[in-house]
Order: C-alpha cells, then structure tokens, then sequence
C-alpha cells in the first residue's frame, strides 16, 4: 500500500505546486503594474528589484538542501537562469520600441515552445484528453493577451526581441524539466536562476542610463513586495516542472495564472473582462480541468 501511494504521489505531486505557483502568479499579476502605474517607476528598476527578491526564495530553498556542484547542474541552472533573466531584459526592451497588444501574444506563445521539445526531445507521452486540455490551455493563453487596437503599428524590431523572449522563456521551461531527470535538486537550479538575475542588474542600468532618482519610497517598496510574490511563484514553477510532465506544467500554470488575475482585478479594481479574456477563462478552465483529470486517472490505472 504504501509503494502505491507513493508512486500516486510522483505523478501527480507536481499539483499542489503547480496550484502555489498560479496562486502567487495570479495575486502578483493583480498587482505587477503599480509601482509604473502609480509612480512611473522604470521596468528597468522593477527587474533590478525583481532580482533581488529572488535571493529570499532561493536561502528558503537551500536550507536543507546540499547545493549541487557537478559541471551539469551549474550548464543546466545558467541555461535556465540566463534565458528567464535576459527574457525579462529583452521584454522591458520591447515595451519601450513596441505596443504591449502585438508583443504579448506573440510571448504567449512559449509554452507551445516547451510542449514541442518535451514532446519531441524528452519523449514526454500524452493521452487524447491530454493533447485537448493543452491546446485548450494555449489558446487561452493566447486570448488572455489579445488586445485589440484601432491603432497602425508597422513592424520593427521589436516584433524580432517578441519572438526572441518567446524562444527563451519556452527552452527555461524545457530545461527546468531537463535539469530535474538530471537528478539536479530545486534548490540548485533555482539557485543557478538567482545568480543569473543579479549578474544582468548591470546590464538593466546600462539600459536605463544609470541609476534613475527621483523616485518616493513607496515606489521600490512596492516593487519589492509585488515583485517576491513573482520570485516565489518562480520557485515553485522550478519545483512542479521537476515532478510533472513539462508539457502539461507548462501550458497549465500559464493559462490560470491570467484567470486569477482577471478575478482579482475585477474584485479590487471593479474590472471586467473582455470578450477575449471571458473565452479565455473557459478555455483555461477546461484544458486544466482535463490535464489535472489525465494525470490523475493515470496514476489510478497505473496503481490499479
């Protein structure tokens, strides 16, 4: 009985944090804008302090736990560290040459990335059921995004850095579930995503110009207590994607993360969603629900 419950356990514990992960995503969502909003505060500094608050996750992480110094860990935690960390560099790029309507879309589109190599490199299987509730999942994800504009926007460079980010943030995901069958512990390859953070601040405030001032306290103190919601969401991103398939961690934790935030801006801010956003809760809602309901039912006939 209890060699079952514990094989139970390794398919399907990659639930509970991938819920932690969509709740802590879905409240920083909600609240991610204010410090920009409020004080036009740079995207750069909210990287900087982003990067920052990484290091109170990652000392959670480490206790305990032996830090993994083989040549392996260290290539696989900076590819995820470097890929996560220069997306976001290259997104606060793209936001100041380009609209947010046309480069979100086009960023959402990175679990499809992630699907693809864990389907193909990494041999990942997936039911019927399974293959619908991650479709479902991507093109909730990318309705979340759509924002439709009257506006005539001619392409740029920024379209190159969208599909740039898209690449980076869909290969850290494969690669987090990369380092995990390379039996590197969490706390390593988040570790690894910590170091790359902070060796980018200098390249944050070469963008910026400098150090910018001017600012209230309120505006970084903001930031930081906005921004560990996203690092620890980060932390158990690295945590589900080590026990669960990549190519249903992925889709899944990126489609209900927005679906928390639109609940949230409509209890705080009296916000409704768009047309778009209202199919993409359905979506969201019912690709889960059949990803969540293959994992489980595996596991029984597995048991069984």
């Amino acid at each position: 009985m209890t060699s079952l419950s514990t094989a139970t356990g390794r398919r399907t514990g990659w639930i509970p944090y991938a819920a932690l992960l969509v709740l802590f995503w879905g409240v920083w969502g909600a609240f991610s804008s204010q410090p920009t909003s409020k004080y036009g505060y740079p995207d750069g500094m909210v990287y900087i302090i982003w990067s920052i608050t990484m290091l109170i996750p990652a000392m959670a992480a480490l206790r305990g736990n032996t830090f993994d110094r083989r040549p392996v860990a260290a290539a696989y935690g900076l590819i995820v560290g470097l890929t996560g960390a220069g997306g976001q560099l290259l997104l606060f790029k793209a936001l100041t040459i380009g609209p947010a309507y046309i480069i979100f879309p086009i960023i959402a589109l990175s679990p499809a990335i992630t699907v693809i190599m864990a389907l193909v490199a990494l041999k990942e299987r997936l039911t019927r059921l399974a293959v619908i509730g991650v479709v479902l999942a991507l093109v909730a994800i990318v309705l979340f995004s759509v924002a439709p504009s009257d506006e005539g926007v001619d392409a740029g460079p920024y379209l190159i850095l969208a599909v740039l980010i898209c690449i980076a943030w869909g290969v850290q995901a494969y690669y987090m579930r990369k380092a995990a069958l390379a039996g590197v512990n969490d706390a390593t390859t988040f570790g690894w995503m910590t170091i790359s953070g902070l060796v980018l601040i200098p390249v944050a405030l070469l963008m910026m110009g400098g150090f910018p001032t001017g600012f209230p306290w309120q505006a970084p103190a903001l930031t930081a207590v906005t921004q560990v919601l996203n690092a620890i969401g980060a932390l158990f991103l690295v945590m589900a994607m080590s026990r669960g398939k990549a190519s249903v961690v992925a889709p899944i934790t990126n489609a209900l993360a927005p679906v928390l935030t639109i609940a949230l801006s409509l209890a705080i801010y009296q916000t409704l969603p768009s047309g778009w956003q209202t199919a993409g809760i359905v979506l969201a809602l019912a690709g889960s629900t059949l990803m969540v309901y293959t994992t489980e039912k595996s596991a029984e006939l597995a048991d069984g």
